[in-house]
């Protein structure tokens, strides 16, 4: 509803965003054209899209409006062939009569062979009775179509003021309307066990997602057209990568992104640590950088994203609850292991005075699950160069993620904020098992997660060397029905410290001998 009220306004005030003529737009959630001469007068078409959001749907709304550029009205008796794509998959091409100018599509999702365009009787949509229009609405059905994406929508018009006034030479737009898609991709971090990263994207659909734990890199393709017309039309391609903050790889200060090979600048990057369940980094990527690839790269299929820490900017940050403070966080040695000494290096900055350390007192411990490894109170160092320091000794039985806790910022119950950080075994016996299997084995031998999910952590972890075994030739017609009661049972016993890492392990080489768990 929200975004419906916003488009309405726009329509209204839309003599002032097109004022600036070369404003096109193409690629965002509005869409309005330079103005064009017809019958001794100025008018214009505008584009603009919303989420139809009611109890019962997420479909996706664009409307199309023919107006004059000095009244603001909308003409009557408009002819329009529209030709409609979703990305690359084409949707429909027709003619259109609209009585007052404007044309409601609403596209809604339905396993349907093929695309079904369906004409309603006027006046029955939310566009038309809140603007006083009789407005035409179009029903579009089709797989996914609800989803988001790009649209594009190739206009002429053919008729204006009066369906008999065909016009000798139509009137062409050519409009691209990006509708929100979000895509949730999942996978197993070494250190932080099961995670999943969120793509927003306001272009169109991606695909090929991969996340590369060793370097920290995000990277996927996105479907553009590399030409100057097209980069022309298009403001901006706007990204966004939503990671969960309890994802402590990711809760990086900084990050690059290049584009088909090329690096662009760090404007583009905006990290917002304002959501209570997760980051959102946003990418905002406008004409001049979209040109500087398109004449510097030697590759121009698409988009190839590669998304990785900014070399500057390498400490882990997070926003306290109440948004006033964010902590820097980095560490010393680079790599925490058990049964050694470390440094904690951190600053308090506060977000509205630019994020300048400040001088405030401060409680700072450091737990793993329900245990106090460290604690300390004190004040805060307003100075750049002289960092706050916790010196401590990790105990030799922690391993694993262990959380870096900040609270009662300047006597503020509500400015507190965790950050997960990672500290390795000394590996024994060639076993290095990270804390979150141990976790996982817990939680399926109580039946909370199932065995499938279980399988697939210890695959992974065989399969990239975190867990060191000897195989042999498996079984392959084993399955995970077969996986014997005992296996559950040794699972909950290493859980609680009953059987040791050796024990758990034979367990798991059962399972890679009878083809439960296949390596790759």
């Amino acid at each position: 509803m929200k975004n419906l009220l916003l488009i309405l306004f726009l329509i209204f005030s839309s003599g002032l965003v097109i004022t600036s003529y070369d404003a096109y737009g193409h690629g965002v959630g509005s869409e309005i054209f330079p103005p064009v001469e017809l019958n001794g007068k100025l008018v214009s078409v505008e584009v603009s899209s919303s989420t139809k959001d009611d109890l019962t749907n997420d479909d996706q709304q664009i409307s199309i409006s023919l107006i004059d550029f000095d009244s603001k009205i909308t003409l009557r008796d408009v002819t329009f062939l529209v030709k409609s794509e979703r990305g690359e998959q084409f949707l429909f091409e027709k003619e259109f009569k609209a009585d007052h100018g404007f044309l409601v599509f609403n596209f809604i999702s339905e396993d349907t062979d093929s695309i079904v365009v369906e004409e309603k009787d006027s006046g029955e949509d939310f566009f038309g009775s809140l603007l006083g229009l009789q407005s035409r609405l179009i029903d579009v059905k089709g797989p996914k179509l609800s989803e988001g994406g790009l649209y594009k929508l190739d206009i002429s018009i053919i008729t204006a003021d009066g369906y008999s006034k065909k016009l000798e030479t139509p009137l062409v737009f050519n409009a691209g309307i990006s509708i929100a898609q979000t895509t949730t991709h999942d996978f197993v971090d070494p250190d932080f066990g099961n995670q999943n990263i969120q793509v927003v994207t306001y272009y169109d659909e991606i695909s090929n997602f991969q996340y590369d734990p060793n370097l920290k890199k995000i990277s996927y393709f996105m479907p553009f057209e590399w030409t100057l017309k097209n980069i022309n039309q298009t403001s901006v391609v706007h990204e966004e990568i939503i990671i969960p903050k309890d994802f402590g790889a990711l809760l990086l200060s900084g990050f690059s992104m290049s584009v088909n090979g090329i690096e662009l600048s760090d404007d583009i990057v905006n990290v917002d640590d304002f959501f209570t369940e997760g980051r959102v980094v946003h990418f905002i990527i406008y004409q001049k950088e979209l040109l500087n690839i398109f004449e510097n790269s030697s590759n121009l299929n698409g988009m190839n994203f590669v998304i990785t820490p900014d070399r500057d900017y390498t400490h882990l940050s997070s926003v306290t609850d109440n948004g006033q403070f964010r902590i820097l966080v980095h560490w010393e040695p680079e790599i925490l292991e058990s049964n050694s000494d470390a440094k904690i290096l951190f600053d308090i900055t506060d977000i509205f005075l630019k994020n300048k350390p400040v001088s405030t007192n401060y409680e700072f411990s450091i737990t793993q699950n329900d245990r106090v490894i460290f604690e300390k109170n004190g004040i805060s160092s307003n100075s750049k160069e002289n960092h706050n320091i916790v010196e401590f000794m990790i105990p030799s039985n922690v391993s694993g993620i262990v959380n870096l806790n900040f609270n009662n910022l300047d006597n503020n119950n509500f400015a507190k904020t965790v950050i997960p950080i990672v500290i390795d075994r000394e590996i024994q016996n060639d076993y290095f098992i990270p804390s979150w299997i141990k976790n996982n084995a817990g939680l399926w031998s109580d039946n909370v997660i199932d065995d499938e999910t279980f399988v697939n952590g210890i695959e992974y972890l065989i399969q990239n060397q975190v867990i060191i075994i000897s195989p042999t030739i498996s079984d392959t017609s084993s399955n995970l029905d077969q996986i014997p009661s005992w296996i559950k049972n040794n699972a909950g016993w290493w859980t609680d410290g009953t059987i040791d890492d050796e024990t758990f392990v034979n367990g798991m080489e059962y399972l890679v001998q009878t083809g439960v768990i296949q390596i790759n």
